[in-house]
């Protein structure tokens, strides 16, 4: 009989985070989430910051919990990407990190093109050009507080800064740090000409590390502390989308997939980057990812929209689940208005509605006025944004694939599934729902020698979890709809 092994994973989003314990009995994962928490970013004098160290007295009740149950043989950390901490000579955290919708890297980008141009960083980094990435926080840092980071000895991104806060250890883990566009992506370390370019230190960065590495164990402090029994300390995908892409169902070695949560990031699994000027013109996104895979992506605003729409009418008094929010979306008249869910301005926090119907407003639509008719102008919009990201993606790599895998949290609304079906024009798999912790429990197992191979951990997750598939019912008319979006969008 296969030995049971249990590990401890550790998922945070943009707006929570969770503790989850991973069973597996030799056939397949058994999840318990043992603590859930908020993760709030805080305002302190115009700077918005990561409640870092709250987060990190999470993840000390986290391993808690999990311990009342038995030991675990191992921890993991995922994040969302591009944020950091920066240590000083001592290993201590010189201030909290800075939240990536802080508006601190406006106008970065532009100031970068002035010492690299855009199309030679792509080609290096092969990263989508995005002004929350690591490298244009880093260029703010230099041009606004310029001595903070002459104090900063080491930069750890958010899942290695945690995962420091376990060991001691510092390192970057390769899926996180190719979120920084500071990363060569084919040589896979990083890049001097990007650094040199923008007179950015390269000592502060530390070494890569492959996905799936264990890096140390839990620091004996820490294990007095807390009562717990020493755990190895895995640097899995750190960037959530890779623990999610290692959780895709799938048997084929060619599959796309839509991981569809606050970010919903639409692409494929490669092994090696594709940095062509197509690509380019696309914006589209090249991450490492576990085994040295590259994972080809667009990068979408997802449920952020939504997120953000329900806090505000919270604010005004409306607390509206999101099950009721998809039933009122159902019932509002469908291809009403359309919105680029990208544009710029839906990119920051505060009155989404407003911003939406003022969207509406200017490019001469009908303005949604109801929560229902807001709520299906974003769904719709995201449909035909799918549709548009695996476009640009299939030119790319001159490819069409017939089926797509959505997975996340998004794909809990049957009408987004079935709109992306429709919008897309392909079968849908939808789940598993928990595609990031299931990926970083995966790896973990991986890392234990529990699993043998990536193949594998998808055979037993297919094996765990149960699949929607929706069909285009719709498929002529999103099409025609699709070509109002496309011109709507470009005014």
């Amino acid at each position: 009989m296969t030995e049971e092994k249990r590990v401890l994973a550790f998922d945070f989003g943009a707006s929570s985070g969770r503790a989850v314990v991973g069973t597996f009995d030799g056939r397949t994962i058994h999840m318990e989430e043992v603590h859930r928490f908020a993760n709030d970013p805080v305002m302190v004098r115009g700077t918005m910051y990561w409640d870092v160290l709250r987060l990190f007295h999470e993840i000390k009740q986290g391993m808690t919990k999990a311990h009342l149950s038995g030991p675990v043989a191992s921890i993991g950390i995922d994040t969302w990407g591009v944020d950091f901490g920066l240590l000083d000579q001592r290993g201590n955290l010189l201030e909290n990190p800075v939240h990536y919708r802080d508006r601190r890297t406006a106008g970065m980008v532009e100031e970068a093109f002035r010492h690299i141009p855009q199309e030679k960083l792509y080609g290096i980094t092969g990263n989508q050009i995005m002004p929350i990435n690591t490298l244009f926080q880093l260029l703010s840092l230099k041009e606004q507080r310029p001595e903070l980071l002459a104090q900063a000895k080491t930069l750890l991104f958010m899942p290695d800064l945690l995962n420091y806060f376990l060991s001691g250890v510092c390192r970057a883990e390769y899926s996180i740090a190719s979120t920084s566009q500071m990363l060569d992506a084919r040589r896979r370390c990083w890049s001097k000409t990007v650094l040199d370019a923008l007179d950015l230190p390269d000592s502060i960065l530390p070494e890569i590390i492959p996905t799936g590495t264990c890096i140390g164990t839990l620091d004996a402090a820490l294990c007095e502390e807390l009562g717990l029994e020493p755990a190895e300390v895995i640097a899995v995908a750190g960037h959530d989308t890779q623990s999610a892409m290692a959780a895709v169902p799938t048997e084929q070695q060619e599959f796309l997939f839509l991981s569809c949560g606050t970010w919903s990031l639409l692409g494929t699994e490669l092994a090696e980057p594709v940095i062509n000027e197509a690509s380019e013109r696309a914006n589209i996104t090249n991450e490492g990812g576990y085994g040295g895979k590259a994972s080809f992506l667009k990068n979408i605003i997802g449920l952020w929209l939504i997120q953000e729409c329900r806090r505000q009418w919270m604010r005004e008094g409306h607390e509206y689940s999101f099950g009721e929010l998809e039933q009122l979306a159902r019932a509002a008249e469908p291809f009403r208005s359309f919105i680029h869910p990208d544009a710029p301005e839906f990119v920051p926090s505060g009155n989404m509605p407003a911003r939406i119907r003022d969207y509406c407003r200017r490019t001469g639509q009908p303005v949604p006025e109801s929560v229902g008719a807001i709520v299906r102008c974003i769904d719709e919009s995201l449909a035909m944004r799918y549709h548009q990201a695996a476009v640009e993606l299939e030119e790319c790599l001159d490819h069409t694939y017939p089926r797509l895998h959505m997975i996340g949290g998004g794909i809990q609304s049957r009408l987004l599934c079935q709109m992306t079906a429709d919008a897309c024009g392909k079968e849908v798999l939808a789940g598993p729902v928990e595609a990031t912790v299931l990926g970083n429990i995966a790896l973990q197992l991986l890392s234990v020698g529990a699993i043998e191979s990536l193949r594998e951990a998808r055979r037993i997750i297919r094996d765990s979890e149960s699949i929607q598939a929706y069909q285009p019912q719709e498929a002529e008319r999103w099409q025609e709809e699709y070509q109002r979006w496309e011109a709507v969008t470009s005014c």
